[in-house]
């Protein structure tokens, strides 16, 4: 039996002032219309955000981003990946930035992952975009395994915050998909639960027309 969405968007309208108030309100914000085109500094820059932020307080990450952008020489792939070893320690001794070892490190790790996707698929951001949105689990086991750092969470937050398309498996998200029978608990961080969590979004994007970024939103919005 296909799964319909309008019952969905029903419960987060009941809850969030409406229908049109509650697409308003899940509006995917960070949605780009060409993704090719962005910069790999930039894409690099945000891969970084998303893995100092994994854990710590993310204002206090905003707060010194300027820092970030001047000590990692504005993020430049190619740059990071040739001149990273001579780098890493500069850079866990800088007061311009946060001084996790581990995660400066897996930041020159990705900046080579980066440089190599750059090179082979004529542009990280052109690797992003041509990735087919139904297969976002495929494309965070490539982050995974290849990158540093970018399992679970934060490659899901990677990618939205790019402008790709994607869901996020948060509490929420997964509490509605219990509700709705797709998992049995609230959460999805197995291979099983992520294949049937992207099903179901699927589904839900193939009934509704609406982005899967956006579905992803307005199942966590049903929740209350």
């Amino acid at each position: 039996m296909a799964r319909r969405f309008a019952p969905i968007l029903k419960m987060a309208a009941s809850h969030h002032g409406g229908e049109k108030a509650v697409l308003e309100k899940s509006r995917n914000t960070h949605a780009l219309k060409n993704l090719a085109k962005v910069p790999a500094d930039r894409l690099l820059s945000e891969m970084t955000r998303c893995v100092f932020n994994a854990g710590f307080n993310w204002k206090v990450i905003e707060a010194k981003w300027d820092g970030f952008e001047a000590a990692f020489e504005g993020f430049d792939p190619g740059r990071l990946a040739f001149f990273g070893d001579e780098m890493m320690s500069q850079l866990v001794s800088d007061p311009r930035i946060v001084r996790n070892g581990q995660k400066i490190k897996a930041a020159l790790e990705n900046a080579k992952f980066v440089a190599e996707i750059e090179a082979k698929e004529g542009g990280f951001g052109r690797f992003l975009a041509k990735w087919p949105g139904e297969d976002q689990t495929g494309l965070l086991d490539v982050l995974n395994k290849r990158g540093s750092r970018l399992g679970g969470a934060t490659g899901q937050y990677f990618l939205r915050f790019v402008g790709w398309d994607a869901w996020i498996a948060s509490s929420h998200v997964c509490a509605a998909l219990v509700r709705e029978g797709v998992l049995t608990k609230p959460e999805a961080t197995s291979k099983r639960d992520l294949a049937s969590l992207q099903a179901a979004i699927n589904a839900y994007h193939d009934d509704s027309g609406l982005p899967r970024a956006q579905i992803s939103r307005l199942l966590a919005l049903s929740v209350g």
